[in-house]
C-alpha cells in the first residue's frame, strides 16, 4: 500500500503529533523525543489498544467504529471541520462518496451567489469549486489576481497556477505555505475516491513533480479557513491580505474573500480600485 492510499492513518498521525501532552493533562518530560503525543498515550486516552491504533495509523484497519472515531476526535481536540474530514476519510475507504456519486464539480454559479459577490465589492473575492477552478470573482479580485497571471487558464485553476506557473513563486513570498494549503484543499473529503480530483492530482504529479507529489504524501487534508497571506503585485508591491473562506456546501463551492491586513495594504488596494466612495479598511486579529 502506497503512502497516498493511507490518508486516514496520515491524518491521525499528524494530529496526534500536533497535540501537546500538557493539553491533555500529561507531564511534559525533557527527554521526550516524539512531537506531540506518543502512540501509547493516545491509545490509553482513547480507550483502545496500542495495537489497534497502530493498525489504524499504518492503514491496516480503515473502518473504525463511530464510537472510536468520536473518542479519537475528542482526545485529538479536532475542530468540527476536522471531524467531518475524519468521517469522510473512513467512508472513502469503504468506497462511499459524500456527494452521492462523483458528478463533475459544479461550474455554474447561482444568481444569489453572484449577488453576494457583487455585495463584497471592492474586496478581492473569488468563487472556487472543489477542483480549485475559478468560477466567478469580484472586480477587486480581477485587479489583484489578473496582473499575477492567475486568471490566464481556461478555466483558471488556483492549484495549477501555484504548482505549474513560474510566476506563482514570485507572486507568493510564502509559496511553501500556499502550496501546502492548495494540496490540503484538494485532499479535503474523498480525495482519490473522487475521480475528478484523482485526475487533477495525477496531472499535477506529472507536471509539477516532487514539489506536488511530496505534499500529497505528507500534508493532511484540512486547509485553514482563515489566515493571512502575502502577495507581491506588479502594480501595488507587497500586500498583506487577511482571508476568510465561506463554504457553499450545497454547491460544493467556496468563496475566498481577501481583506487588507494592514493600513499600507488598504491604501495600495484603494489605489488599484476605480475612484469611488467605498474603501477597504484594514483588519487585524
Amino acid at each position: 500500500m502506497s503512502e497516498h492510499d493511507n490518508e486516514l492513518g496520515m491524518f491521525l498521525r499528524t494530529r496526534r503529533e500536533a497535540v501537546s501532552p500538557a493539553e491533555v493533562g500529561l507531564p511534559t518530560g525533557s527527554r521526550r523525543r516524539t512531537p506531540g503525543l506518543r502512540r501509547a498515550e493516545l491509545a490509553t486516552l482513547a480507550g483502545v489498544s496500542v495495537e489497534y491504533l497502530t493498525r489504524l495509523e499504518q492503514g491496516r484497519d480503515r473502518r473504525p467504529s463511530a464510537r472510536v472515531l468520536s473518542t479519537l476526535a475528542d482526545v485529538l481536540r479536532l475542530t468540527i471541520g476536522e471531524r467531518v474530514h475524519l468521517y469522510r476519510l473512513t467512508k472513502a475507504a469503504e468506497g462511499f462518496s459524500c456527494t452521492g456519486g462523483t458528478p463533475f464539480p459544479l461550474r455554474s454559479v447561482r444568481a444569489t451567489v453572484r449577488a453576494l459577490l457583487a455585495g463584497l465589492e471592492p474586496a478581492p473575492a473569488v468563487l472556487l469549486n472543489r477542483l480549485g477552478e475559478v468560477l466567478a470573482h469580484t472586480s477587486g479580485y480581477q485587479r489583484l489576481a489578473g496582473p499575477l497571471g492567475l486568471l490566464d487558464g481556461e478555466p483558471p485553476n488556483l492549484a495549477r497556477f501555484v504548482f505549474t506557473d513560474d510566476r506563482a513563486r514570485a507572486a507568493y513570498p510564502d509559496w511553501e505555505h500556499v502550496a501546502d494549503e492548495q494540496v490540503a484543499a484538494l485532499k479535503q473529503g474523498p480525495f482519490r475516491a473522487d475521480p475528478h480530483i484523482a485526475a487533477l492530482v495525477d496531472e499535477l504529479t506529472v507536471t509539477a513533480g516532487a514539489s506536488f507529489a511530496q505534499r500529497v504524501a505528507t500534508v493532511p487534508g484540512v486547509p485553514r479557513n482563515s489566515g493571512t497571506t502575502r502577495v507581491v503585485h506588479p502594480g501595488a508591491g507587497e500586500l498583506r491580505l487577511a482571508y476568510e473562506t465561506l463554504d457553499l456546501t450545497a454547491d460544493d463551492q467556496r468563496i475566498l474573500v481577501h481583506l487588507p491586513a494592514d493600513e499600507a495594504t488598504a491604501a495600495a488596494l484603494d489605489r488599484l480600485a476605480a475612484p469611488g466612495p467605498r474603501a477597504l479598511r484594514a483588519v487585524s486579529g
